[in-house]
C-alpha cells in the first residue's frame, strides 16, 4: 500500500536525462527521442533537440546528419509555405465562384447524382465518373463567412503542423483529409445533395494536431476543447453542415498523422507512405461500392 506523507511521493517516476541521469524529465529530443533536461534542451521548429543531434546536424555527414522534423521531413526556413499556397488556392476559387455566378459550384461541387429538370433521371457527378469532384469540392466556397472560418482555422492549424511534419507530409495530410471527408459524404449523404467546402480537410488538421500533441506530450486540453466545440457546432440543427465531411476528414487525418509521428525510425518511409497508400485504396474501394449501389 502506497501513500504520501510529508509532501514526499514515489521517486523516479520520470526518466533521467541521458546526459544528466540524476535529473528527471518529461521532455524528449524530437529526433532521437532520448530524455533531456532543461540544460540540454535546444529549441527546434517543433519541440526540442538534444546537443548531440544538433551537433550531428551541422557536420554535413549525408542524409543521416540532416536535421529532420518529428515525422522525418526536411527542416525548412519557411514553415508556412504550403499553408499559404492552400489558402491562396481556396481564396482564388472563391473569387472565381463569385465571378461565374456559382457555375463552378455546379461543375466542381461534391454530388453523387441529380434528377433532371424535366423529371427524368440524370446521372451527374461522382456516380457518372466525375471522381475529381471528391477533391475539387474541398476548395470551393460560396459564402464569405464559410471561407472566412475555414481559412482562419487553416492559418491557425497549418503552420505548426507543416513545421512538425514537413512540407510533403503536410500536403498529403491535407489532401487525404479532404478526400476522406468527401468519400464519407458520398457514402452517407443524400445522393442529390450538393456539398462543398474545406471543412473535411480542416477537421483532418484538427485530428492530426491532437495526435501530434499527444506524441509530444503537450497539454491536450486546448485542442480537445476546440475540437469539442467544433463537433458540437457540426451537429447543431439549422446550420446545414455536412457532418459527414467533418467526421470523414477527422478520422482520415488522425489515422495518417498517427502513422506519420509513430512510425519506427528504421522503417519510417515504408510505414508512412504505405499507410497513405492503404488509405487511398480504402477510399477508392468505398467509392466503387457506393457507385455500384447507386447504379
Amino acid at each position: 500500500m502506497e501513500h504520501q506523507q510529508g509532501g514526499l511521493g514515489p521517486r523516479h517516476t520520470l526518466p533521467g536525462c541521458y546526459r544528466h541521469p540524476e535529473r528527471e524529465t518529461g521532455i524528449r529530443c524530437t529526433r532521437c527521442e532520448r530524455p533531456i533536461c532543461p540544460d540540454c534542451m535546444i529549441p527546434a521548429s517543433v519541440g526540442y533537440q538534444c546537443p548531440q543531434c544538433v551537433r550531428g546536424a551541422g557536420t554535413g555527414r549525408g542524409d543521416a546528419a540532416r536535421p529532420r522534423t518529428v515525422a522525418g521531413g526536411a527542416v525548412v526556413g519557411d514553415t508556412k509555405l504550403v499553408t499559404k499556397i492552400l489558402l491562396g488556392l481556396n481564396v482564388a476559387l472563391f473569387v472565381a465562384v463569385l465571378a461565374t455566378g456559382g457555375e463552378l459550384v455546379t461543375e466542381l461541387g461534391m454530388i453523387a447524382y441529380a434528377f433532371g429538370g424535366d423529371g427524368t433521371f440524370e446521372l451527374l457527378g461522382v456516380a457518372d465518373g466525375e471522381w475529381y469532384r471528391l477533391l475539387t469540392s474541398a476548395f470551393l466556397h460560396e459564402q464569405l463567412w464559410h471561407i472566412g472560418l475555414n481559412m482562419m482555422a487553416l492559418w491557425f492549424l497549418g503552420p505548426p503542423l507543416e513545421a512538425a511534419l514537413g512540407r510533403l507530409r503536410f500536403t498529403v495530410l491535407y489532401l487525404l483529409s479532404a478526400l476522406g471527408g468527401s468519400v464519407l459524404t458520398y457514402l452517407l449523404m443524400a445522393p442529390n445533395q450538393l456539398s462543398l467546402g474545406a471543412s473535411g480537410a480542416i477537421f483532418g488538421l484538427f485530428g492530426a494536431t491532437a495526435v501530434l500533441m499527444r506524441r509530444m506530450r503537450y497539454d491536450m486540453r486546448p485542442i480537445a476543447v476546440l475540437l469539442a466545440i467544433n463537433l458540437v457546432i457540426t451537429f447543431l440543427p439549422g446550420f446545414n453542415i455536412a457532418w459527414q465531411a467533418h467526421l470523414g476528414g477527422l478520422f482520415t487525418g488522425g489515422a495518417f498523422a498517427f502513422a506519420l509521428v509513430h512510425a519506427p525510425r528504421e522503417r519510417r518511409a515504408l510505414v508512412q507512405w504505405g499507410t497513405a497508400a492503404l488509405i487511398v485504396v480504402a477510399l477508392v474501394i468505398a467509392c466503387v461500392v457506393r457507385t455500384a449501389v447507386l447504379l
